[in-house]
């Protein structure tokens, strides 16, 4: 009996073959959004032109435009004349560099740096170094595995240091009712903690309140830390940019180094060299001896080795070029005092300005901050009353970037704000 052909079935379209099966990665839920990505993009859909953004975290000049320094300018020039290769650096990256901003952060006078006991590795920006940083506590600190951040802090310290494997906890800082430092409570938590916790201190401008301990208060801090052996990692990303000076701004780091605290310590010269995309940062420990930073260095290059194999180049040579040239090491000194200079007059116009308005509740704070950010102690409905009615754009907690302010804006930015505390906006 003959077999009855059937026709062959013809092949779906590839796009039509796949249309109903599902994606590889169709279980992967939607991340929540960046806070301050959501204020730039309000920020950049309004069409007002009063419209003003205080959300970025990066410099503006006083015509609230990106400043590239005169010092990096010149640096640069010397560089092209210099036609260096692009060869890959070692992974713990351009020595002419690491030495130089270990220097700048120790100080010349450092008895650490001075006895080669302090193992350094360039990193991709501040970011990078409290990556490498966290993961070497996280492999080699045979203490603890905890480590504390103050409340509140930088929104990328808990991602970063949860991704390095270490548990992350808090403890009290920013005083809500005084938009101050919560010292008596700082002090308390520190001496709650368990012996040999790794501590998290911003070394100054603190992120994102713009409070920072006196000097006396540093040295009460390290006298606990010590008490309770604690380990302090600091970050210091405004080195030179909260006060315009870079030894005042240095004043806890080396205070702790010179009572014998074996610190951890995160660089970046995003903010005080304008470098912000050429992601320069440098990680540094304090170590016993030469001996042992060797073995140090030895473990933080494997740490670093599959992550990222070695750092940028052509920061990395910006940096080193201006720390160590005299005449250009001036002029970067001079133009991150005229940074810190004009973000300070903004906070005067900005007290000023509130208390002339008869703005209710006291705007001290306003001044007795320091750096680029200020907690102003606007509340949710205030931020969003601003941004939708004045055009205003700052996160929800009332954090506002005084770079963004200006000459040109400060005063319509000052009566909206009276207004929204007032309720009359």
């Amino acid at each position: 009996m003959q077999a009855i052909a059937r026709p062959l079935a013809r092949a779906a379209p590839k796009h039509v073959r796949y249309a109903g099966s599902l994606s590889i990665w169709s279980a992967v839920p939607a991340g929540p959004p960046d806070s301050i990505l959501g204020v730039t993009e309000a920020f950049k859909a309004d069409k007002d032109p009063r419209k003003i953004n205080l959300g970025v975290g990066a410099y503006r000049d006083e015509n609230g435009k990106p400043y590239v320094l005169n010092a990096v300018k010149k640096a640069e020039e010397i560089l092209v004349q210099q036609n260096p290769d692009k060869e890959y650096l070692p992974i713990t990256g351009l020595p002419e560099f690491t030495k130089e901003a270990a220097k700048l952060a120790y100080g010349a006078d450092s008895a650490p740096l001075k006895n080669n006991a302090i193992a350094v590795t360039q990193s991709i920006s501040g970011t990078g170094a409290l990556r490498i940083g966290g993961a070497f506590l996280g492999r080699f600190y045979p203490h603890s595995k905890t480590i504390y951040l103050p409340t509140p802090s930088w929104g990328n310290h808990t991602p970063v240091f949860r991704d390095s494997g270490l548990e992350v906890k808090n403890y009290r800082y920013f005083d809500k009712k005084t938009v101050g430092l919560d010292f008596e409570g700082l002090k308390e938590d520190l001496k709650n903690m368990p012996e040999q916790s790794i501590v998290l201190l911003h070394a100054c401008a603190h992120n994102p309140t713009g409070v920072d301990p006196t000097p006396e208060q540093w040295k009460e801090i390290s006298d606990i830390v010590k008490e309770k052996k604690l380990f302090p990692f600091f970050d210091m990303a405004y080195q030179g940019f909260a006060s315009g000076s870079t030894t005042r701004d240095a004043f806890a780091v080396r205070h702790f180094v010179s009572e014998g605290h074996q610190v951890a310590l995160a660089q970046s010269f995003a903010k005080n060299m304008g470098l912000y995309g050429e992601r320069v940062g440098l990680f540094s420990l304090v170590t016993a001896d030469p001996e042992e930073r060797a073995r140090v260095e030895s473990q933080l290059k494997i740490v670093i080795r599959p992550m990222y194999s070695n750092p940028p180049l052509h920061g990395a040579r910006i940096a080193a070029t201006i720390l160590s040239n005299q005449d250009l090491y001036g002029l970067w000194e001079s133009e991150v005092k005229h940074m810190a200079g004009r973000i300070i007059d903004m906070r005067h116009r900005l007290h000023d300005n509130l208390v002339s308005l008869n703005t209710p509740g006291d705007w001290k704070h306003i001044t007795r901050q320091i750096g680029m950010f200020s907690f102003t102690g606007l509340t949710t409905p205030q931020t969003k009353a601003l941004a939708e009615k004045a055009h205003i754009y700052m996160t929800a907690d009332g954090r506002i970037s005084m770079a963004g302010l200006n000459t040109s804006n400060i005063d319509y930015f000052s009566e909206s704000v009276s207004k929204a505390v007032k309720g009359e906006l």
